[in-house]
């Protein structure tokens, strides 16, 4: 009811305890109001980074990254090295999400976009830490206005941290216009010059500042990195601890893309195991397991009046797990999805007992991104390696307590070469 017949009247978000400290209230995007400025910066997101055409536009910034992340795995495998796959997953989707937003920068020579974005990663994963140790009572109870247990002063020098840096990125953009205008150059724009020419346009039909983009900046990667490489690491958490899964699954890719050949991203809808694969680890751990919603309008919902003003989450976790929608919902079982040709099982939120990206207005519309990285990167490990978990023959798939479904324990294992694709290439 809320996420169909009534989503226009819940199409609004609000923002979580945290926020309350931000050096920009009132800028964010992803918990902004359902609005105009809402409205501009989702289409900027969409027509400049998620359309298909982008999304095809920027194939080789992510064959690029992920080939870089098989050659260091290939290394560490040779030298009998172990490697924390969660990092490692985290770091290739922070450098595909930098290079996607602020690409124009990268094509200058002395420009190093690998240290920027893994120091601007640094730099949220900073706050996101001081962000989950708000307890309860700060963040909906009476004593939120009092900073009990120093954590509001925390996120706040951590917020300080990152407003700097941006500051920085910012002035050498501008700088970087000014020199273009002189020199007669016209390089195409990435999202971070969109912004700044919106800012500067006092006729724009939506009026942002500086703080709006910065805030933005720092929602794509908490939003963008963080479902994306949680996904990954529990597609290989779960095929790590099943290894007939694992087995099927090598088995299809080899019988369709060959034992001699990488795997691409052209070759997944030829895929359908590897799809249920990510589909059924996605209905297990979704990267957003909570939706928040706010009441725009007086409403009346099963009977019951909803005052607007009024929060409310949905629980996608409980929905996908739950026996009455799902034949052993606790069971990892691909098979389910190559089974089930009377419903629409996708990543759109059209099944709303399957409601991995939200559904919705206010879905996750970065969907399709995230599928393109965490099918070709997923299908890549299985293909070229065997792993085995440091300390133990499980890998843990418990969460951390929050919004995101994060995994509580981090994937360090040892990889073990299977298909060397890069042989003889250097």
């Amino acid at each position: 009811m809320v996420l169909k017949t009534h989503d226009i009247d819940f199409a609004s978000k609000y923002e979580p305890g945290p926020s309350q400290k931000l050096l920009y209230k009132g800028c964010s995007f992803i918990n902004a109001p359902y609005s105009l400025y809402w409205r501009f910066m989702k289409k900027i997101c969409v027509t400049k980074l998620f359309t298909s055409s982008q999304l095809q536009r920027f194939t080789h910034v992510r064959e690029e990254e992920r080939t870089k992340l098989l050659k260091s795995l290939i290394e560490r495998s040779e030298a009998g090295e172990p490697c924390d796959l969660s990092k490692e997953l985290e770091a290739l989707t922070s450098l595909m999400i930098y290079r996607m937003t602020m690409g124009s920068r990268s094509s200058s020579g002395d420009y190093n976009y690998s240290v920027e974005a893994m120091e601007m990663r640094g730099l949220i994963r900073n706050i996101m830490e001081c962000g989950k140790k708000y307890a309860v009572i700060e963040v909906f109870g009476p004593l939120r206005r009092f900073d009990l247990f120093g954590n509001g002063k925390r996120i706040e020098t951590a917020f300080l941290r990152y407003d700097q840096r941006l500051e920085q990125i910012i002035h050498e953009y501008e700088e970087n216009r000014m020199n273009n205008i002189i020199d007669g150059e016209n390089e195409e724009k990435d999202v971070m010059d969109i912004l700044l020419e919106t800012c500067r346009d006092s006729s724009a039909e939506v009026m942002i500042t500086k703080s709006h983009i910065k805030y933005f900046f720092m929602e794509i990667f908490m939003a963008s990195v963080d479902s994306t490489s949680t996904a990954m690491q529990s597609a290989m958490a779960e095929l790590i601890n099943r290894p007939e899964i694992f087995k099927k699954l090598r088995e299809e890719i080899n019988s369709v893309v060959g034992s001699n050949q990488l795997v691409k991203e052209s070759d997944v809808p030829n895929l359908p195991y590897l799809q249920a694969v990510l589909k059924e680890t996605l209905r297990l751990h979704p990267p957003g397991p909570m939706l928040r919603r706010t009441a725009t309008v007086d409403s009346k919902i099963n009977g019951y009046d909803i005052k607007a003003g009024t929060k409310m989450f949905v629980n996608c976790y409980a929905i996908m797990r739950d026996p009455n929608i799902w034949k052993d919902p606790e069971k990892f079982m691909p098979e389910r999805f190559l089974d089930c040709c009377d419903r629409v099982m996708d990543f759109k939120g059209q099944d709303f007992g399957y409601l991995p990206f939200g559904s919705g207005r206010r879905a996750c519309f970065g969907a399709p991104h995230a599928a393109y990285v965490i099918h070709a990167t997923v299908a890549a490990l299985v293909q070229c390696f065997d792993w085995k978990l440091e300390g133990g023959d499980k890998a843990g798939i418990d969460i951390v307590s929050g919004y995101t479904g994060a995994m509580a324990h981090p994937l360090v294992c040892y990889p073990s070469v299977n298909f060397e694709p890069f042989k003889g290439l250097d």
